[in-house]
């Protein structure tokens, strides 16, 4: 575990406070976005979406999740 330092203006945006954990999404190679590891699931509704990208049904990312937990045994 690290620690970097992060702007007032970008804790302020983000209501982080001292010693809350952040997550980095790589929206695409090379750009990250930080988001809050403290925000509920509802929060987080659509922050994905990108225009024209197909949707995924619940049994396509069941499937996902079990090939990528088959692949770090």
């Amino acid at each position: 575990m690290g620690q970097i330092t992060i702007p007032v203006r970008v804790r302020n945006a983000l209501k982080l406070d001292a010693g809350d954990r952040i997550e980095f999404v790589e929206m695409e190679k090379g750009r990250f976005a930080i988001i809050p590891a403290t925000r509920s699931m509802k929060e987080l509704n659509g922050f994905l979406y990108r225009k024209g990208r197909k949707p995924v049904t619940i049994e396509e990312m069941n499937a996902a999740i079990a090939k990528g937990a088959s692949r770090s045994r």
